[in-house]
């Protein structure tokens, strides 16, 4: 079955083509190129994308079929290398990365309040998207086009930033550069660590972390790039607390692959649902600031 396409255009922007894909009939290619079917797509999904000067920025938009208008729009950074070249070829819609966390678990975000957008890389940047180049204001301007036009096709009332990985980086520079979109900002499974591919969160400023900001980690996370013990220094010095996850599996692949604890094999659900009472809340059972006193 073909996908129907949409057109729209916005003020001094040209909007690239919405992709709404019958739930039956899409199948997402995997990274290597193999297709399988993807339970999200029960729910309608659609490629928003926004042309800018010689290059375009896209999200891959999920929904329930009935709103008109969302409370909570969830914009998710997904991990190394946060590259999905969200794409359409010979009318089906294509993006890597489709084992990430955030992309195989969009659909447990999902109530007639919300609309998830999982971004991809502008796509000058598909050959690098480096860690570095995501500190730029460039890539901060790029992400509020997206989301504010998102935002007025959707009729979305307010924004948060999850990031999980290498993509908690994306979501952390994405959101310091757009304090007023970005109203809450959920890090996850986060790379705190240098390593050849940047200097992670080594270096960063917690002043700039929104005044609503959510660790969550996995405690058996296995990557030696993100640590548990790292996660909770960060919590602490930045005063933000953080929800640990215990349990899940089996896990395969390796230690900083997204089917093992990194990834939050078997407990998906659960941590989107923590996330989401934190969303809704502002607290959520079990989290924590380390080093903070214990409440009276």
């Amino acid at each position: 079955m073909n996908a129907r396409r949409c057109m729209q255009t916005a003020p001094g922007l040209l909007l690239g083509a919405l992709l709404l894909l019958a739930p039956a009939a899409a199948a997402i290619a995997q990274q290597g190129g193999a297709t399988a079917p993807d339970p999200n797509l029960e729910f309608p999904t659609r490629l928003h994308q926004v042309q800018r000067e010689g290059y375009s920025i896209s999200a891959l938009v999920t929904h329930h079929a009935a709103p008109q208008a969302f409370r909570h729009g969830i914009a998710l950074f997904p991990g190394h290398p946060g590259i999905l070249k969200l794409r359409e070829e010979a009318g089906q819609l294509q993006l890597d990365l489709r084992g990430n966390f955030l992309v195989r678990s969009r659909r447990q975000w999902l109530d007639d309040d919300i609309l998830v957008a999982v971004l991809d890389a502008p796509s000058d940047q598909w050959a690098t998207f480096s860690q570095q180049w995501r500190e730029t204001p460039r890539y901060g301007a790029d992400i509020a086009t997206l989301l504010g036009d998102v935002s007025a096709r959707y009729r979305v009332a307010d924004w948060t930033f999850v990031g999980t990985s290498e993509g908690s980086l994306s979501a952390f520079h994405a959101a310091r550069m757009n304090p007023g979109l970005a109203r809450r900002l959920i890090l996850t499974s986060s790379v705190f660590s240098a390593s050849r591919n940047g200097p992670g969160l080594s270096a960063m400023d917690f002043g700039a972390l929104p005044p609503a900001a959510l660790w969550v980690h996995h405690e058996d996370d296995p990557c030696r790039y993100t640590s548990y013990r790292d996660a909770r220094e960060f919590a602490a010095k930045s005063g933000k607390p953080l929800l640990t996850m215990r349990g899940g599996g089996p896990g395969r692949g390796g230690p900083c692959e997204p089917f093992s604890a990194h990834g939050f094999v078997g407990v998906e659900r659960e941590t989107v649902r923590a996330m989401l009472e934190w969303i809704r809340r502002g607290t959520t059972p079990g989290a924590e600031t380390p080093g903070a006193p214990p409440p009276d």
